[in-house]
């Protein structure tokens, strides 16, 4: 298995590595003096009588310790002497299995659904997120990052690549499926719920202003197409019943919704929708024209230049930081924030629907999210993992050899003076 030597970590104690490795020597050099020590103490001590034999067995005690508890660390992180002594050399030796342990640790107790929404719960999201957006600032940083996300994005795509991904993706498959039934449906829905009545009257609108202020040509269409027979001053007559009688009828459809025109117009979009779902002729014309249609040539060249006018557009827009696109963004955000902030409701709803997503995220997923741990010590160089392992707790497990050889000394001067006391 191929492994990797590690990165420097990035520190957040502001604590450097060489600063580490200063601690660690010290501490190394305390723990070992202790030992040296005791065993100078212990050859001073040897042979003689009287109250130094106490001295001789609390030093003789005092290096076991600190040489057991020196073998114990050790141990950890290499091979005590360089001797392949079994069961030392831990963290090279071991190290999937304790890339495996610490999956399984944080699989159970990070990555649980409970434990994530709680801590998503408490972290007060919406709240935070508001009170940046509310700043002015913390809207025009969001507004920043996601124009540059874009602007890159818009570069990296070529006219050609996305007109050909069109052409394959959306229109061959567009013109692999037959229309009309999937329209005709949805034609009967809009009917029926009158959701085509806004189009209804802006159409009517526009007609109605459009014969206000077109009334010499309508009276000229009528005009000209009149025999050359027939009077101007019937003609002119004429051209003026037609528009007032045409513009009276448009009026009274944009006031009256019972208006029997737009019945009319209701009716025949409902019986146009029925003939889009079971009237053969009628489904074969709607297929006919849907073939036509997107097998015109022209139809990619329409696609490229409303792609390329749209990329231009979204391009000039987002490099700008004055363009209406960035400023009313900048805007919305800012709402939503105060929404945030001031509405409980709607936050606590945001709030609900981030908790769910990080609940079905962490039910799904946990499993593969903790497997970057084992999958990552797993590429660890071994002898390098130990390494830097080491440099991070090393010089609090010098401690352990301190606290062996202090307490190694006081248990051979308790066991000693037990057995003076009983001899």
């Amino acid at each position: 298995m191929s492994t990797t030597r590690l990165p420097a970590p990035a520190l957040g104690d502001g604590v450097t590595d060489e600063e580490r490795r200063s601690a660690l020597r010290r501490m190394r050099l305390l723990a070992t003096g202790l030992l040296v020590v005791a065993a100078v103490v212990y050859a001073l001590t040897v042979g003689r009588a009287g109250g130094w034999g106490f001295v001789n067995a609390a030093a003789e005690a005092a290096m076991v310790g600190a040489v057991a508890d020196w073998f114990a660390v050790t141990a950890i992180f290499r091979h005590p002497l360089r001797l392949p002594i079994p069961h030392t050399a831990l963290i090279p030796r071991r190290k999937e299995a304790l890339g495996k342990s610490l999956e399984q640790f944080v699989a159970e107790n990070f990555l649980a659904e409970d434990v994530v929404r709680d801590k998503v719960q408490r972290a007060g999201i919406p709240k935070r997120v508001g009170s940046w957006l509310c700043d002015r600032g913390g809207s025009r940083r969001v507004v920043e990052e996601a124009s540059t996300i874009l602007t890159g994005a818009l570069g990296i795509l070529r006219d050609e690549e996305v007109t050909t991904v069109i052409d394959q993706v959306l229109v061959r498959r567009l013109a692999a499926q037959p229309w009309s039934p999937t329209l005709g449906r949805l034609l009967e829905e809009v009917v029926r719920d009158g959701t085509h009545h806004p189009v209804v009257d802006l159409t009517l609108i526009e007609v109605q202003t459009w014969l206000r202020r077109n009334e010499t040509l309508v009276r000229r269409m009528v005009t000209d197409r009149a025999p050359l027979w027939v009077p101007d001053w019937l003609n002119d007559r004429l051209g003026k019943r037609v528009h007032a009688e045409a513009q009276r009828w448009v009026d009274e459809m944009v006031d009256d919704r019972g208006h029997a025109g737009r019945k009319a117009i209701d009716d025949l979009l409902a019986r146009y929708a029925d003939a889009l779902q079971n009237d053969p002729d009628t489904r074969a014309k709607a297929d006919e024209f849907q073939q036509r249609l997107l097998s015109s040539p022209g139809l990619a060249d329409t696609v490229a230049g409303l792609w390329s006018s749209v990329r231009g557009f979204l391009l000039d827009a987002l490099s700008d930081p004055d363009s209406s696109l960035r400023t009313r963004s900048e805007e919305a955000l800012v709402d939503v924030g105060h929404r945030l902030v001031e509405d409980a409701a709607f936050a606590a709803r945001v709030e609900g629907h981030l908790t769910d997503a990080a609940g079905h995220v962490v039910r799904r997923f946990a499993p593969e999210l903790a497997t970057v741990i084992s999958d990552t010590v797993a590429r660890w160089d071994g002898d390098d993992a130990a390494r830097r392992i080491e440099l991070h707790v090393g010089r609090d497990l010098q401690f352990i050899r301190i606290n062996g050889t202090v307490v190694g000394g006081l248990v051979g001067l308790f066991i000693h003076t037990v057995t003076v006391l009983v001899s």
